[in-house]
């Protein structure tokens, strides 16, 4: 969104910074809450939510880099969401009736086509988590081609003596073959979102293959459990983030007073769905991923600045000369394609009988690989559990608010 489409607003907003509603304090002083009954407990319902924002944007924003962009940052991140959009929820349940007047219903349904267009992303998202779980089986294969096992053994007294397995040119070629599938599963180009998007639909849609194929596919890759969910072959990330962020202008002042103050709930909402639907497409890979997208808020809300920076912290971690062409910002893929990067050098460069400290160093090189697999498992069946909440509850909001119109 360019900065002028705020330059009509800024005035009328200028004492946002002291009160959000301090506007609506001075001009309509004896309006009452359409429910409480009180202008000062309602304007204190709204300032709580901006409050609220703000103090969990800070939250995430302090995290140190290392843990910035983690699964288990991720997950905080859509925490974040689902509160939020409760809160918001209960602000529009609490004040429906002045919800359902102009210009407040347009604002509304400005917002839920907002939220429509973001459902899409969900989808999207939880197409490349199952993509990442195509890797991490990739990754399984080599940890059991070349992990650092041990083989039991039990002698003729019945005693069991334990040893490391030795490690044969058969597992080195097993594993080679998984990295070098891996390697290609990760380029990332100009058709890799393409690439992706015809490999979902063909789990299940495209009837074209022989039987011998899918049978392969469903082998290999097991149940791929987003058919469902797949967006379309033509479906642009990139093009879907500016269509949610499209228009997206701090109210004016007459809107403030006209709406009870309630559009800039509105306006605090429409920007989190935003950053949060662009977050997720910068960390998991998705069709068309595409990171330039134009954030721009007024500093005097209070959680401008946490999300601004949180943007720009982003921004700087995808321009890094080992992140520009990633498939995903996620701090587990990075290891990930560390780990591989370095270990397929090392498979390349051994000579059998392997000396003791090549072995040495390929088994290393195995417990740091374990080590990502570990929070892979860990962190992607939640982290999916939290997108289909995120997608169901943007549902259930959007049903509710239709309900209402119809009362």
């Amino acid at each position: 969104m360019p900065a002028t489409d705020y330059q009509g607003s800024s005035a009328a907003l200028t004492n946002i910074g002291r009160s959000l509603l301090s506007m609506r304090r001075d001009q309509v002083h004896a309006m009452e809450s359409p429910n409480d009954g009180s202008a000062a407990s309602h304007e204190a319902e709204l300032e709580s939510f901006q409050r609220q924002v703000a103090d969990r944007f800070h939250d995430l924003a302090s995290v140190s880099p290392d843990e910035l962009l983690s699964l288990d940052w991720v997950r905080k991140l859509l925490n974040v969401f689902l509160c939020c959009q409760e809160e918001f929820r209960v602000i529009l349940f609490n004040n429906r009736a002045q919800a359902m007047k102009p210009p407040m219903d347009r604002l509304i349904a400005d917002f839920d086509e907002r939220s429509v267009k973001a459902l899409d992303v969900c989808n999207a998202i939880r197409d490349g988590i199952e993509q990442i779980r195509q890797w991490q089986k990739l990754l399984e294969i080599v940890l059991c081609a070349l992990g650092d096992s041990n083989v039991n053994n039990t002698n003729s007294s019945g005693n069991s003596n334990s040893y490391q397995r030795s490690l044969g040119e058969g597992q080195f070629r097993r594993a080679k073959k998984a990295l070098t599938d891996l390697a290609i599963g990760m380029l990332d180009d100009k058709d890799s979102g393409q690439s992706l998007a015809h490999r979902n639909r063909s789990f299940g849609r495209n009837n074209n293959s022989g039987s011998h194929s899918k049978d392969h596919l469903h082998r290999s890759l097991g149940h791929f459990r987003s058919l469902s969910w797949s967006v379309s072959r033509s479906w642009s990330a990139a093009r879907q983030l500016q269509a949610i962020g499209n228009n997206l202008a701090a109210p004016r002042g007459n809107e403030v007073v006209a709406t009870n103050g309630l559009a800039i709930p509105v306006y605090t909402m429409g920007n989190v769905l935003l950053f949060v639907m662009w977050a997720l497409v910068a960390a998991i890979p998705c069709q068309d991923r595409g990171l330039q997208v134009h954030f721009y808020a007024p500093r005097q809300f209070s959680w401008a600045a946490p999300i601004l920076a949180l943007h720009e912290k982003i921004m700087e971690e995808s321009k890094k000369r080992d992140r520009k062409n990633a498939c995903g910002l996620l701090r587990e893929i990075y290891q990930m394609e560390k780990c591989t990067r370095l270990l397929g050098e090392l498979t390349d460069s051994v000579q059998f009988p392997l000396s003791e400290e090549k072995e040495g160093e390929v088994r290393q090189r195995m417990r740091e690989l374990g080590q990502v697999c570990d929070a892979m498992k860990e962190g992607l069946e939640p982290l999916e559990k939290q997108v289909r909440e995120v997608f169901h509850r943007i549902v259930r909001s959007r049903t509710e608010g239709l309900d209402s119109t119809k009362s």
